[in-house]
């Protein structure tokens, strides 16, 4: 669990660092700050979907997760109770700040290096994606936390349970988590940074959130198959 530490302590870092900075930024220059994080997770999901794309084995499900992880999400009203939740606690707009919140928190836990690395700590001790992810993770969160504000920092828990999911699967089962369940999920939430995105450049209000059970349905569909052959 090492690197997964050395990751979450370098997002609370980054955020403390941006925190500081963001008091000093003109509107102006955050608005460019708004458009360029904006295009970044365009290019970041749509280069996670069409790079995985090819190793899906079934093109279907990812339409399916999307379409049935968002009617979930819409139900239970995810992003309706975020933005509540974070206006209750701050002044600043509620859903600018509940879009970069959520946008931060899918670049740090949708990717290669933050999925694969705490399975390859767990199975062979080597945290070298981790690290990686660690130093991007750092400037990234300077870059959110500088434009949003200090509540950036919220997104350093939710990564520490989720790379701490993938560590302890990996350490109970070391084939539980499978290269084509893998790629399943980054292609989801490949989609869902592409969504963040559109949020942030004001083009649509994906209302992200109400997407994250998407990445509930390949799991469940890995785990509905594996079931059925044994």
């Amino acid at each position: 669990m090492l690197g997964t530490i050395v990751n979450t302590c370098t997002i609370i870092v980054g955020s403390i660092i941006g925190a500081v900075m963001n008091r000093g930024i003109k509107e102006r220059y955050k608005e460019a700050l708004y458009t360029g994080l904006g295009l970044a997770c365009l290019g970041i999901g749509l280069n996670a979907v069409i790079s995985n794309f090819g190793k899906s084995e079934y093109p279907v499900l990812f339409i399916v997760s999307i379409a049935l992880g968002g009617v979930i999400g819409t139900a239970l009203d995810l992003d309706g109770r975020f933005a509540k939740l974070i206006s209750r606690r701050t002044v600043d707009s509620s859903s600018r700040l509940s879009d970069g919140l959520s946008t931060a928190i899918l670049l740090y836990c949708i990717g290669p290096l933050a999925m694969l690395g705490p399975v390859i700590s767990a199975l062979k001790g080597d945290n070298t994606f981790l690290y990686t992810n660690a130093t991007l993770d750092l400037v990234t969160s300077v870059v959110f936390a500088s434009t949003y504000g200090k509540w950036m920092i919220l997104a350093a828990p939710v990564l520490f349970c989720w790379q701490g999911l993938f560590y302890a699967i990996a350490k109970i089962s070391s084939t539980a988590i499978s290269e084509a369940l893998m790629a399943e999920l980054l292609i989801v939430g490949g989609l869902m940074i592409v969504a963040s995105g559109l949020s942030l450049l004001k083009l649509k209000d994906c209302k992200t959130l109400n997407l994250l059970p998407s990445l509930l349905i390949p799991v469940l569909w890995f785990v509905i198959k594996s079931i059925c052959c044994l």
